[in-house]
């Protein structure tokens, strides 16, 4: 399985940067990484259109309709038109600012997956859940809940994202992620009796995306302030490289 490693740039980055990031050599990292990134929407086709497939594009989001009275929403049939590889569906920003649930991603999950893109989930407990012994029941209920309506795990990606770590300088330790990890992919095996990349997310950099990459279960990151500036994208992505 190659490593994947998408950076979700979140309501970041300029056309000057948009041009810099989409005509970097960044794919010369290792051909057994796949990499990608998620600009602001608006940003989508122009970065597609001058990356010329040399790296994977996403949106940050997505509607759970196909269209319809929906101001400010996307269609993923628009992002299938843009011709946008993944999208990202049920960060922590989402849910915790926008109310977003596990069924109402369940529904974008689906029609993701009946379009051909790729639904990178997210899934993560908060810093309150992880003290109090809930991790793993919160990680079994977004998991059940938003694979609900879905029959194969064909086009899928995991991505744990402890909420604690997400933009607080905290990152989980290694032996932290690979236990979730392996809960997960176990999780996902039981029911599915399938398996999927699963990517960790929350605070990762350069100094320790290696050690976690290292970890059996844990196939890629998803990477947030790490991947805004060039060079530490690049310096990532090359510690991260598979052995």
């Amino acid at each position: 399985m190659k490593t994947i490693i998408y950076g979700n740039w979140k309501m970041n980055q300029s056309l000057t940067e948009v041009k810099e990031f989409s005509q970097s050599p960044i794919t010369e990292v290792d051909s057994n990484m796949v990499i990608g990134i998620a600009p602001q929407i608006l940003h989508l086709s122009k970065m597609k259109e001058n990356s010329k497939g040399t790296l994977k594009i996403g949106a940050q989001n997505c509607s759970h309709k196909i269209s319809g009275a929906f101001t400010g929403e996307t269609s993923l049939q628009s992002l299938k038109e843009a011709k946008a590889d993944f999208v990202i569906i049920g960060h922590s920003e989402r849910r915790a600012l926008y109310g977003e649930t596990n069924q109402t991603c369940s529904q974008k999950i689906k029609l993701a997956q009946s379009l051909g893109i790729e639904a990178v989930y997210c899934i993560g407990e908060s810093l309150e859940q992880r003290e109090s012994s809930q991790t793993l029941n919160i990680l079994k209920q977004q998991i059940l809940e938003g694979l609900s309506t879905i029959e194969s795990l064909d086009g899928i990606i995991l991505a744990y994202e402890p909420v604690w770590a997400i933009g607080t300088g905290k990152s989980a330790t290694s032996k932290q992620a690979q236990e979730v990890h392996s809960f997960i992919r176990k999780l996902l095996q039981d029911n599915f009796k399938a398996d999927c990349p699963i990517l960790y997310g929350g605070s990762v950099k350069p100094a320790n995306v290696s050690e976690l990459m290292k970890q059996p279960d844990i196939n890629g990151a998803l990477v947030g302030g790490a991947s805004l500036k060039l060079d530490s994208f690049i310096s990532l992505c090359k510690a991260a490289k598979a052995e």
